[in-house]
């Protein structure tokens, strides 16, 4: 009996040690998706088309003419004053958050989440209307002494506080959990010993709070990088980024060579600034590892003079004024931030409903016509049936392939871990416009640009990463001890993952689902590349609309799109693990 407990216990350990293959699947479809699509677009931009010789033409090309340098230049500045905004306004947000009790703390990261998952392209919508000439925000600021002629679009301001507002959540939601793991009993410590609040939030929260906002800058700056949506909708073409260059390149000019070498520029920038970030701060800093962040040197010495004058600054203020008046300035400024995130995600149903010709805010009648028009125009029914159906088959095959890596890497502790799990978040690292360009580039040599099957696996491809951290967190929160106790009891293998793992994971497995759908369901750079302009899904529709001519009938789309993320946001949230 002793020897047969042995056997099991030894067969146990090979399973666990032999589960790593289970992300060979995730691992293999990184591979032929991404990494060689990406590194046979780079190494085609270095091959003379005629002669098949190494040929740098194209590069030099680039570089002699201002205008790639001026755009670089452009793109790389847009992108960090993108992330300085991101992070002075999202820090408070999350600190507001932070120090709330758990069940309040869900309810409000809904008010956060819920932007978060609605289209950059929508909400950039929405601004169009509410920040034109004559909009509300125009009329509100006139009314209230300012020039009469306000341009609030069409210039870097729009741009900028359109990619802030886009990208906020996600810097909230970095930035969140390292807060949450401070010990909160260390300020009211500090406090005991003769510190004031405002020094010990300044000397204790602040810098254990570093490596949450040294991650979150790291991925709003290499996002905004990759960033198109926005500088196209609001700016002028003085705010032109590389992502608009790539897409005339390769959509209009049909110049893979040239728009090769635009990827090849945006991702060598995107790996140094993750060099350099290395470099500063140390890798581990995402993980959420303080010693990282505590790195001496000048960044440590800027970091340690922010936090004197934070100090010096938050005590002059605080004996100016009553702590009360300084709490109540505190939580205005986030209750704004937070109305100015889901401002536009109100906006559509007003807009929809209205019985004017073009697009106004408020509306000044009612009218169901654009739903009429959007419900019987089989355009757009055609784009909203095919956006559902590629979601769901996406979300499906995400979950499956996401699924299977979370397990074998929940199950297995080694050192090729950390290397598995960064392989799966690639397509966050890299930017989307360059996984557009390389699935089009690569997918055209076999047939399956124009196709269904195309976006499918781009959208798989871009919509893994959240769903294989979503499954992750959810196998090692599980308890393994109940396999083996199921085991003891006489289940074999298949019943103890249908009776005990399946129905504990449910809630966990359905919420990466959802959340795979909705990615997918509002995605639209590959959409773009992929669909070659012939299977129109419905971001793709939208996104034509508006370059071309925006009518009502694109806030009633809206208005469905928000309907159906919201119900499936909140099921998914309903549904994930606390």
């Amino acid at each position: 009996m002793a020897e047969l407990s042995a056997k099991d216990i030894f067969s146990r350990k090979r399973l666990r040690a032999d589960s790593l293959w289970l992300t060979m699947p995730g691992l293999v479809y990184m591979a032929l998706l991404l990494i060689l699509p990406a590194g046979a677009l780079i190494w085609q931009s270095f091959i003379d088309p005629r002669s098949g010789d190494f040929d740098l033409t194209v590069y030099r090309q680039m570089f002699s003419a201002g205008v790639y340098v001026k755009v670089l230049a452009n793109t790389f500045a847009i992108s960090a004053q993108v992330t300085i905004v991101c992070l002075l306004v999202g820090y408070p947000i999350a600190v507001w958050l932070a120090g709330m009790p758990e069940r309040r703390r869900r309810m409000a990261m809904w008010l956060v989440l819920l932007p978060f998952w609605v289209s950059p392209l929508l909400k950039n919508f929405a601004w169009i209307v509410l920040l034109a000439r004559k909009g509300i925000v125009a009329q509100m600021l006139t009314g209230m002494g300012f020039d009469t002629q306000l341009d609030l679009l069409y210039g870097r301001g729009a741009v900028i506080f359109g990619m802030a507002h886009a990208m906020l959540p996600l810097a909230i939601l970095t930035m969140l959990p390292t807060m949450l793991s401070i010990d909160g009993r260390l300020i009211p410590a500090a406090m005991t010993m003769g510190a004031s609040r405002s020094q010990s939030f300044w000397r204790i929260f602040v810098p254990l709070s570093m490596p949450g906002v040294a991650a979150a800058g790291l991925l709003i700056f290499v996002m905004g990088l990759g960033f198109f949506i926005t500088p196209a909708l609001l700016g002028s073409p003085r705010e032109t980024v590389i992502g608009q260059m790539m897409i005339t390149q390769v959509q209009q000019l049909f110049n893979l060579r040239l728009g090769g070498a635009l990827a090849t520029l945006l991702l060598a920038v995107s790996l140094i600034t993750i060099a350099l970030y290395d470099r500063f701060f140390g890798m581990s800093a995402v993980s959420g590892n303080s010693a990282a962040a505590r790195r001496g040197g000048v960044i440590g010495a800027i970091g340690g003079a922010v936090i004197e004058i934070g100090a010096f600054v938050s005590d002059f203020i605080a004996n100016l004024f009553p702590t009360r008046l300084g709490r109540r300035v505190f939580t205005t400024f986030v209750w704004i931030g937070i109305a100015i995130l889901i401002v536009p995600v109100l906006a559509f149903p007003p807009m929809a409903f209205s019985g004017s010709s073009f697009l106004e805010f408020p509306p000044k009648s009612f009218s169901l016509r654009w739903f009429q028009t959007y419900l019987s125009s089989d355009q757009w029914m055609g784009a909203t049936a095919r956006s559902a159906v590629i979601a769901i088959v996406t979300g499906v095959v995400a979950t499956i392939i996401s699924g299977m890596a979370a397990y074998g890497l929940a199950r297995t502790q080694r050192k090729a871990n950390g290397l598995i799990f960064l392989s799966f978040m690639l397509p966050m690292i890299v930017p989307n416009i360059v996984i557009g360009v390389s699935l089009f580039y690569v997918l055209a040599k076999i047939g399956l640009i124009a196709t269904n099957t195309g976006i499918i696996l781009g959208h798989t491809l871009s919509a893994m990463p959240i769903v294989f951290v979503i499954l992750l967190t959810t196998f090692r929160s599980f308890d393994w001890r109940l396999l083996q106790a199921a085991g003891t009891l006489g289940a074999n293998g298949w019943q103890q993952i249908r009776l005990v793992l399946l129905p504990l994971i449910k809630g966990g497995a359905i919420a990466a689902f959802l959340f795979g759908l909705l990615h997918s369901f509002e995605e639209l750079t590959i959409a773009l590349f992929v669909g070659a302009g012939v299977k129109q899904t419905l971001p793709k529709q939208m996104w034509d609309d508006i370059i071309l001519s925006i009518s009502p009938t694109l806030a009633a789309a809206s208005v469905f799109i928000v309907a159906v993320v919201t119900v499936l946001f909140v099921i998914a949230e309903k549904a994930r693990p606390r």
